[in-house]
């Protein structure tokens, strides 16, 4: 899938582009399908990948219905082919390239767990705070909704046009408990927010600078997305920057 001009000069105006339908549902269904084999145990884990457990089964101040209910997020399955069959797929590679060139790594991946019940919220924060590697315009953020996502379940909300405003201060999130490594950008203006409403398979591009986040699941269903983030080979670590960023790994180059 090539972008058109329109598109990319949107991407670049916002910060963010939104294109519908880009996984048929049959994909979709093949990641949750593998996404509950992992967290359920019915098939063993790569040693890189991470589950990370919600904040209020670590503490105890919840008691999980299921297994399933205390996963906030799967994070780095590259040592899964069915999962980072995601990264690789064609029509989202086409697209990533087209804003980043041709020669292109994963940089972070993240299956998304948003349970019924569970307070589930992600703040306000800008992506480029956990990375070391520059330039940011060469790092795109992509986000796969493998359920409809809306208010009432708790879809992303993005600030349009904040990628140009530089790198916000960050700090805890303002609530009584939250997951670890979730960091809140200070002085945000609430009055920016835009909801995105998504179907599934609709996917979102976004640059590491744009502020985002999600709210609670007042939902009786789940929630669920995937994502991948890519950066430009050309993207370098600066001189001193101690190494933070997670597992990267280089994608084939487009055939001739």
């Amino acid at each position: 899938m090539a972008l058109s001009a329109e598109q990319r000069e949107r991407y670049w105006q916002d910060g963010c582009l939104l294109i519908p339908g880009l996984f048929p549902r049959a994909t979709l269904q093949r990641l949750e399908t593998r996404f509950l084999e992992l967290v359920t145990g019915r098939i063993p884990r790569p040693e890189s990948m991470v589950v990370m457990r919600d904040i209020a089964f670590v503490k105890g101040t919840q008691q999980a219905e299921s297994p399933v209910h205390e996963v906030n997020k799967i994070l780095g399955f590259e040592d899964d082919e069915v999962l980072y069959s995601h990264s690789l797929y064609p029509a989202l590679l086409s697209a990533v390239r087209d804003l980043l060139g041709a020669e292109l790594m994963t940089l972070t991946t993240n299956v998304f767990n948003k349970p019924p019940g569970i307070d589930g919220r992600h703040p306000l924060h800008q992506d480029l705070r956990y990375f070391t590697l520059r330039p940011e315009d060469g790092i795109v953020a992509t986000w796969t909704a493998i359920d409809a996502t809306n208010r009432e379940n708790g879809c992303l909300c993005v600030i349009p046009a904040s990628h140009r405003e530089g790198l916000y201060e960050h700090g805890d999130p303002d609530w009584p408990e939250f997951n670890s490594g979730f960091f809140a950008a200070r002085g945000v203006d609430l009055e920016r927010r835009r909801h995105l409403e998504m179907q599934a398979g609709d996917t979102l591009l976004f640059h590491p600078l744009l502020v985002h986040g999600s709210g609670r699941n007042r939902s009786q269903r789940f929630r669920r997305a995937i994502s991948t983030h890519y950066a430009s080979a050309g993207c370098r670590r600066p001189p001193g920057k101690r190494k933070r960023d997670p597992m990267m790994r280089r994608i084939p180059d487009p055939a001739p």
